[in-house]
């Protein structure tokens, strides 16, 4: 039997949930781009379920409460240059925010009241949408986390990271190994901005992709592993999973 069942509703059928207690739902959020040559388009909605699930099945065997994971949301907001690749989608801040509030009505209407979001593509950003649904909707509480900013990557792996690089890669080849194609793989070399203040973070604008990497990847992934990303997987779930108690527990966040 699918031990994920009752957990991912992506696979399990009505019967396996209407009798069941679920406490929070959990959101995977990613988008739909290239991630160099050799990770899928899906790789930031794959990594943020797989990551969600392992969670949920860690939280109920150690505490027997159940929380579902919904199926991930692909639609992501994209860089300049990013819409020139093929197949590379971008979806406005309206249309994000229309999915979540359409989305936090129905779970409203149904009795839940909690919701974490686990993202996993860099140019999402909920905060704003948040604060508007808690206009609307007082004592339905939503978190937001980025999976691969909750554990610093330090002492994990050698390269630096930023997308589709070690990081990704290792986390993609320890849980989906059969979507990873390493030797295909572009070196992930970029270019930074021509003005200093840019990359010293001062400001921020947006990247052009086009301009900014040839393979559509920021950071190498050639020394990526699965054992790097089961190590550095195992700490981000442990994070969440306390999270998720948390939430779970908590009548007043004050």
């Amino acid at each position: 039997m699918n031990t994920k069942i009752g957990f991912d509703l992506s696979v399990t059928p009505y019967g396996k949930v209407k009798d069941e207690k679920y406490e929070l739902a959990i959101l995977p959020w990613g988008a739909t781009e290239p991630h160099n040559l050799h990770l899928p388009y899906l790789t930031d909605c794959i990594l943020s379920q797989e990551i969600a699930l392992d969670a949920a099945c860690r939280l109920y065997e150690k505490t027997a409460k159940r929380v579902m994971v919904l199926p991930p949301v692909a639609m992501g907001a994209q860089n300049p240059g990013q819409r020139d690749l093929k197949f590379c989608v971008h979806y406005r801040y309206e249309t994000q925010k229309a999915i979540l509030a359409d989305l936090v009505a129905s779970l409203y209407h149904q009795g839940l009241r909690k919701l974490l979001i686990i993202n996993g593509h860099g140019g999402n950003s909920f905060k704003s949408m948040i604060r508007d649904l808690a206009v609307d909707y007082p004592d339905f509480l939503i978190a937001s986390t980025e999976w691969y900013t909750i554990v610093s990557p330090n002492g994990f792996f050698e390269e630096k990271d930023d997308h589709a690089g070690e990081l990704e890669t290792s986390v993609m080849m320890h849980y989906r190994p059969d979507l990873v194609n390493l030797a295909e793989a572009g070196d992930g070399a970029s270019r930074p901005f021509s003005l200093s203040s840019l990359n010293e973070k001062t400001a921020w604008v947006p990247r052009n992709w086009l301009k900014v990497t040839s393979d559509t990847g920021i950071g190498n992934p050639r020394k990526a592993t699965a054992e790097k990303g089961k190590v550095y997987a195992t700490e981000v779930v442990r994070r969440i999973v306390k999270l998720l108690q948390e939430l779970i527990d908590a009548e007043d966040l004050y």
